[in-house]
């Protein structure tokens, strides 16, 4: 199972990617798309919608059930990533580079230090 070392993580298996630009970009991990299985469809919300930390703003469906995606921070969407809702198996095949789902503009920068870390993540999820 892929973690990698420079992403920030979510106990709801979101990761978070920062840039330099004041935005972080989000996806699920290969955890997250390992248990989900196939992956057909992706629900993902509209750029400028606004979504507090933890606040469900998305849906995968796989062939094996339908998981809701949570932002790990407050802020507002400035991106959509439209390649994973014309090929949802992007988030299988590469779930940490295509495979990315949203950009949003957070709110406090200072809250992705309350993200997991990579070891962090590795020990949540047992890997």
């Amino acid at each position: 199972m892929e973690i990698p070392s420079h992403l920030k993580y979510s106990a709801d298996h979101e990761w978070v990617a920062s840039n330099d630009d004041g935005t972080v970009r989000i996806g699920i991990t290969d955890y997250a798309q390992d248990a989900l299985g196939d992956v057909v469809f992706v629900d993902l919300p509209d750029v400028d919608a606004r979504f507090d930390g933890g606040a469900m703003c998305g849906e995968v469906e796989s062939t094996k059930s339908v998981s809701e995606i949570y932002t790990p921070l407050a802020g507002v969407v400035v991106g959509v990533n439209s390649a994973v809702q014309d090929d949802p198996s992007l988030l299988n095949s590469d779930p940490y580079g295509e495979g990315w789902m949203i950009e949003i503009r957070i709110d406090d920068p200072s809250m992705i230090d309350q993200l997991l870390t990579a070891d962090a993540y590795r020990e949540l999820t047992g890997e």
